[in-house]
């Protein structure tokens, strides 16, 4: 086992506030780890940091075995983040959106591979922001992702507001990246995907790690999803 992103005792403050609270967390290189937790649990805030977008402002960060705690410029450039979809400029094409993420004017789409086509983007890339859907909005904005070629990869709620069958494409292709190394990090809202998709994952509540999970205990969970979800509800229930 390699361990390509760890965090120890992470903290993250928004508005004064601290909002992450002292967060542990091991990712392995090629493994699809996936983050998990109600609305204003922290999610966003633990991956904006860990992207560079926000400093930390506690604990210690490693990426590939450098310590980059406090750099949020390196952070930024190990990482491909997919930017919020609603915060797309209106108005820029989806080509200059891609273009702009990956730092280049030559064909970008051609890093995408199959993501190109699961995400349905030609369609997409002449057609100015302000007229794209919510749906489009999101399928720019994960290939935004991974314009840039990086290793690693964050990706914020990839799945909402896409139809099933772009979710469905769209999960085959981030796991074959994933079997061909791709060190992946999403942010997810419901239990099942988790199990199913992921590797190893954790749940924040109130901004602290409420469980961690392993690799034995999603493969376990994705034999029955429904049933690990009932089970870990009732447990994150008794917490309260």
């Amino acid at each position: 086992m390699t361990i390509s992103v760890r965090l120890a005792q992470a903290c993250v403050d928004r508005g004064g506030q601290r909002v992450v609270h002292e967060v542990d967390l091991n990712v392995e290189r090629g493994s699809w780890f996936g983050l998990i937790g109600a609305n204003g649990s922290g999610k966003t805030s633990l991956l904006r940091a860990l992207a560079g977008r926000l400093p930390f402002a506690d604990g210690a960060c490693w990426v590939d075995g450098e310590p980059l705690g406090h750099d949020r410029k390196g952070r930024a450039l190990r990482f491909g983040f997919s930017p919020p979809a609603d915060m797309l400029p209106n108005a820029l094409r989806g080509r200059d959106v891609l273009e702009l993420a990956s730092g280049a004017k030559d064909d970008v789409r051609s890093r995408l591979g199959s993501l190109d086509l699961a995400l349905g983007l030609t369609p997409l890339l002449d057609r100015w922001i302000g007229d794209c859907s919510a749906g489009m909005r999101q399928r720019i904005a994960i290939a935004a992702a991974f314009v840039g070629g990086h290793t690693h990869v964050i990706l914020d709620e990839p799945f909402n507001w896409l139809d099933p069958v772009a979710v469905f494409d769209l999960r085959q292709v981030l796991r074959e990246r994933v079997a061909d190394g791709l060190t992946l990090i999403t942010a997810l809202h419901d239990l099942g995907t988790l199990a199913t998709a992921c590797d190893a994952g954790l749940m924040l509540a109130d901004g602290k790690v409420a469980l961690t999970l392993d690799t034995v205990t999603l493969k376990a969970a994705a034999q029955n999803p429904q049933e690990y979800e009932r089970q870990t509800i009732n447990s994150l229930r008794s917490q309260v």
